[in-house]
């Protein structure tokens, strides 16, 4: 896989936000990145946006879904279908929020037994991520306190437990995996199963997010992690990556010179051919000469990104000839 995670567009709205007032702009944006070099796009679905009720659906939602299918099939692209967002704190359900733990895993599983059985009537999906960013506390949290921290107006982090008692945090994560996963069988027997870990994952290196690799890596098709490469600590996310390698294909589901220069991203891009098995970085809804008219580092960082993804993608898309 070589894409984008089309998280939001340049205003920060979530596509669900748009793509029943301005479906041609997803029309529009699909087909910039296919001509960017993209082969998969990763979207980010709300929980609030699909599901109703434990026991409801919207079935308006689920129709558009299957329109972004459609669309994705006839521009020749490939879905990451991510799922159980909550990125808008205010719009989260307080029945959600106020469910038990084995209340909150059932209705996800509703979620994805819903979203497989429209994803397995296409060819276009590639992945089912089960949600972005999941943590396992590693004590009590305070009731209905599910979201992590916010970044950019958003809440990208969830917690799948607010209480992991004296349950290991592996085996909390290993419990939630197999429940969804169960689900998205009963529906999609085929496609490939996921779930994008912060790179902080990993065993005995300080704060962990409880989803160790070698721990999850028996129940997943591959693993993914969340890469930004940082100036002041050159090689760590290299390493990270290098530590993810446990038995499956890794891939590098989102990244971007967020913490560095070009220069520097270029060349932790370069290092990670023949590591991972896939990059996914972002796209916001505008073309690089849009961002040539900008200032601002936001706009200097999004210009150089998506250049260097569009001058690069034949290369990080050919089989790696170089040596381990």
């Amino acid at each position: 896989p070589w894409g984008f995670n089309y998280d939001h567009d340049d205003d920060g709205k979530l596509i669900e936000d748009y793509w029943e007032s301005d479906w041609p702009r997803v029309e529009e944006d699909f087909r910039e990145m296919k001509e960017l070099g993209a082969n998969v796009v990763r979207v980010h679905l709300q929980f609030n946006r699909f599901i109703e009720s434990p026991t409801k659906t919207n079935a308006h939602s689920f129709g558009k879904l299957r329109d972004l299918l459609d669309l994705t099939e006839r521009v020749g692209l490939y879905l990451d279908l991510t799922g159980l967002g909550c990125y808008h704190k205010q719009d989260t359900p307080e029945w959600y929020d106020a469910m038990s733990e084995e209340e909150r895993w059932a209705a996800q599983g509703f979620f994805w037994r819903e979203v497989a059985k429209v994803g397995s009537t296409s060819h276009a999906v590639f992945c089912y991520d089960l949600m972005n960013e999941p943590i396992v506390p590693g004590k009590r949290r305070e009731d209905g306190g599910w979201l992590g921290p916010e970044f950019a107006g958003k809440y990208f982090v969830q917690f799948i437990t607010l209480d992991p008692g004296d349950r290991e945090r592996a085996e909390v994560a290993r419990s939630w995996i197999s429940t969804l996963k169960t689900e998205i069988r009963k529906e999609d027997p085929k496609t490939l199963v996921t779930v994008g870990l912060v790179p902080w994952s990993l065993r005995g290196r300080g704060m962990s997010s409880g989803f160790y690799p070698d721990r999850i890596v028996d129940l997943l098709d591959f693993l993914c992690i969340h890469a930004y490469p940082k100036t002041e600590k050159p090689g760590e996310v290299l390493g990270q990556l290098k530590a993810f390698r446990v038995g499956a294909p890794v891939v590098i589901e989102e990244t971007f010179p967020l913490h560095c220069s070009i220069e520097e991203f270029e060349s932790f891009m370069e290092s990670t051919r023949g590591v991972a098995a896939g990059w996914i970085g972002f796209y916001w809804g505008e073309k690089p000469e849009v961002y040539r008219e900008r200032e601002g580092f936001a706009a200097d960082a999004t210009l150089q990104w998506l250049e260097f993804f569009e001058k690069n993608g034949p290369t990080f898309k050919s089989p790696f000839q170089g040596g381990p």
